[in-house]
């Protein structure tokens, strides 16, 4: 996506699935291959039919029914009916996404300058012949604008029935002929990666609460069920609309574990050093919004479909609009315990992280190999911890630097620790990093060695029922090596009070 350092464009449109190729060919699912089918085995009994009960015994004088008896009319053709299929479309997927990218170009072209939307039949020649390059696009375009242009892309696949790898190859192949077909300038392979598996990692945690608020319903109407879950995945909610009585049923999340908190507060700062940044410190009012989901602990649940595990957390201050935004994702995994006190899931995670703490910024997408577990110490007293380490797809940059080079990608070792010790009903302890670590990250001036760490403190105490109250303390640290600059760290840390409303009366905790 390209746009001028002062114009942040409408975030972008899809990258065409699986080309244009399915145009056309919308078809449905086979019957023997329903999509994310529960485990639970399927009854046999025709649609509409009870099941069979056995006939009650007659006296042996009565040979031939009495005269008055009429027999039962046959079944009608419906009864034997099969149970509507599936909903699942290529070619729908192919097609909306062609539309979204086709409108999306238009628009730019008309309102971004400088315009490289103007593109032709010479350019989509050039670009299947180029090299791909890493662009320089503003950070916010590149690390945020493209994951969630992504996530639509993704979401368009996953809303048209598709499965988590296929809507990921959706996404994949859009990415691509957007970065060839969609601009005129050469394709990046930095937009490939963060529009792709970055826009996947963001969908599927979308795709997944937009279909729990539609699942639950929490207390909404279902006309404000319908626009809470098109907020979330405007794209599902544009299937929804676009295809009603046609689109999926509403998606079985096979009823997770799962623990929300929305908080509102205000923050000032504590300590801090501005390093090469020329942006200015302030207080600032945010919001931060977290959902965990699929805790584990609870009895039957399983970890058989990627993200049947994932952490979301938002975070928006009037500072810098979006601060941070992370989606974490169990990929490969499976349950363990430990004697009747512990339980836990262990395997590969998808994530995708973005942290702008006013001076600097840091995004990653990366893998790792981690693990989630709950420790019940006493009767009211529970430990729920994370720890994963792995390596992602991350770039780091100052804001409004004031020297050049220190806008940087690379593959860089990253790593995460959570903890959280619950206290019955009234009190909890959250602690927390995220660490990006050295990492040989690529400049124009040669090698230079970047750390960044985001640590937070909490302790949050519930007043009464959806109600409490929060003291945050947030660390945002950076260290760095570049040969044109003479300063080395930058830090940013605030405390802040929230109101927390909690949806459930809980606060995590799972019971077994």
């Amino acid at each position: 996506m390209k746009a001028s350092r002062n114009q942040f464009a409408p975030v972008r449109g899809a990258h065409v699935l699986l080309l244009a190729l399915a145009a056309g060919a919308v078809h449905a699912a086979p019957a023997d291959a329903p999509v994310d089918a529960p485990e639970e085995p399927v009854t046999t009994v025709p649609a509409g039919w009870d099941a069979p009960q056995q006939p009650a015994a007659t006296p042996a004088t009565s040979a031939t029914p009495p005269a008055s008896a009429t027999p039962a009319a046959p079944p009608s053709r419906a009864a034997f009916a099969e149970p509507a299929r599936p909903w699942k479309s290529y070619g729908a997927t192919a097609l909306e996404i062609a539309g979204f990218q086709f409108v999306l170009n238009r628009v730019d072209h008309a309102f971004v300058k400088p315009d490289d939307y103007g593109v032709s039949v010479g350019s989509i020649r050039r670009n299947l012949h180029s090299s791909w390059v890493e662009d320089r696009d503003p950070f916010e375009i590149n690390q945020l604008g493209h994951p969630y242009q992504g996530s639509v892309y993704y979401g368009l696949a996953r809303s048209n029935g598709l499965d988590f790898w296929e809507s990921m190859g959706a996404a994949f192949a859009g990415s691509a002929v957007w970065e060839i077909a969609g601009e005129t300038t050469p394709p990046s392979r930095n937009d490939q990666i963060t529009t792709s598996f970055g826009g996947t990692f963001l969908g599927e945690s979308l795709y997944r609460m937009a279909n729990l608020v539609l699942e639950r319903g929490y207390g909404l109407s279902p006309g404000w069920q319908e626009a809470a879950a098109a907020a979330i995945s405007p794209s599902m909610g544009f299937n929804r609309y676009a295809r009603p009585g046609r689109h999926a049923p509403i998606w079985d999340s096979h009823d997770p574990a799962v623990f929300a908190r929305l908080q509102l507060g205000a923050t000032v700062r504590s300590r801090g050093n501005v390093g090469p940044s020329l942006a200015s410190r302030r207080s600032e009012a945010a919001a931060d919004f977290s959902l965990e989901y699929g805790l584990p602990g609870k009895g039957g649940y399983t970890y058989r479909r990627p993200f049947d595990y994932f952490l979301f957390r938002l975070r928006a201050s009037t500072a810098q609009g979006v601060e941070s935004l992370a989606s974490r994702g169990l990929l490969f995994g499976a349950p363990y315990e430990g004697g009747d006190k512990l339980r836990g899931i262990a395997g590969l995670y998808g994530s995708y992280d973005y942290l702008s703490p006013q001076l600097f910024r840091v995004a990653s997408t990366g893998l790792s190999l981690g693990s989630n577990l709950q420790w019940n110490i006493a009767k009211a007293l529970t430990l729920q911890a994370h720890a994963s380490g792995g390596v992602g797809y991350t770039s780091t940059g100052t804001v409004r630097s004031s020297a050049a080079g220190q806008y940087t990608y690379g593959f860089a070792p990253q790593a995460v620790v959570m903890l959280r010790l619950i206290g019955g009903d009234r009190l909890a302890i959250d602690l927390g990093q995220r660490a990006f670590f050295n990492g040989k990250l690529t400049t124009p001036q040669g090698d230079g060695n970047d750390r960044v760490l985001r640590a937070d403190a909490s302790l949050t105490y519930r007043i009464r029922g959806h109600h409490g109250v929060t003291l945050k303390y947030l660390s945002s640290r950076r260290r760095f090596n570049f040969q044109n600059t003479s300063e080395r760290e930058q830090r940013h840390d605030t405390v802040g009070l929230y109101y927390t409303w909690l949806p459930a009366h809980g606060l995590g905790a799972v019971s077994w």
